[in-house]
């Protein structure tokens, strides 16, 4: 990691806490209203704006998820009474919370897949990703489907480190759980199967109560929620790229998960 982009991390760091601390101190003497939306608005407003502090595309892609996308909704639903956040948790949990795909660890552990990894399989995933990014020198001449492929396999290999890293600390220093974000999702059986129940989880776990339950009970129409859904994670997955590439939106990754609802919804 560059030096500047450790001067990032640590003023990233600082000015989320910092705003998370005045979003808990906001949601304590507001009810969940109007006033409490308006009083969450100056950070709703700056969260989008940080991840471009950073040069390294894995720490932009990472921050981008975590605080213009996770985070946003998080406190959209906190303004609304609603989701993980509460002004009763305690600060550091309420920071880890808010800023991050953590949970408050139940009383009795739910029986789920394991978040950890063990060294060897750790170890052996880091060496893979280690080998795709160095194919990426010859990605010129290569099939696009096989880089497509590359692509998918990064993200899911990356992000599976990360978290397990973030698992390990978030467990030991606060006493918390990371949101599962994948379940084997190579043996889905379906798109519906592979969107809603085993790829990066923590998304249709904001999204259920932030797009497809107003839709669905504003509209009376399940298949409506789950065209809405899909868009807001286009538009959404459109925003990431932006930040990943620094160019501007072309609109296929909003219309990808367009396709993918109608889809989803005949193939089931």
């Amino acid at each position: 990691m560059a030096g500047g982009d450790l001067r990032s991390l640590a003023l990233v760091s600082t000015v989320v806490t910092a705003a998370m601390c005045y979003v808990r101190f906001a949601a304590q003497r507001l009810r969940p209203s109007l006033p409490r939306l308006a009083a969450f608005l100056p950070v709703l407003a700056v969260l989008p704006f940080l991840p471009l502090t950073f040069r390294a595309i894995h720490l932009r892609a990472i921050s981008v998820f975590f605080l213009a996308w996770l985070a946003e909704f998080k406190l959209l639903l906190l303004a609304a009474g609603q989701g993980p956040l509460h002004p009763s948790l305690s600060l550091p949990a309420f920071v880890a919370v808010a800023s991050g795909p953590v949970r408050l660890r139940a009383d009795k552990p739910v029986q789920t897949s394991p978040s950890g990894l063990g060294l060897v399989s750790s170890a052996v995933m880091a060496a893979l990703l280690a080998v795709i990014v160095s194919l990426y020198r010859y990605k010129e001449g290569m099939n696009q489907y096989l880089l497509l492929t590359l692509y998918a396999f990064h993200i899911y290999l990356a992000l599976k480190l990360v978290l397990v890293s973030m698992a390990a600390a978030a467990r030991a220093v606060l006493g918390l759980d990371l949101e599962p974000q994948f379940h084997r999702p190579y043996l889905s059986e379906s798109l519906r199967d592979f969107w809603g129940r085993r790829w990066n989880l923590s998304v249709p776990a904001i999204l259920r109560p932030c797009v497809y339950c107003p839709i669905r009970s504003w509209l009376g129409s399940a298949p409506a929620g789950v065209l809405a859904t899909f868009l807001v994670s286009g538009l959404v997955h459109e925003l990431m790229f932006c930040y990943i590439t620094l160019r501007p939106p072309t609109g296929e990754a909003t219309a990808f998960f367009a396709l993918v609802s109608h889809l989803g919804r005949s193939g089931d």
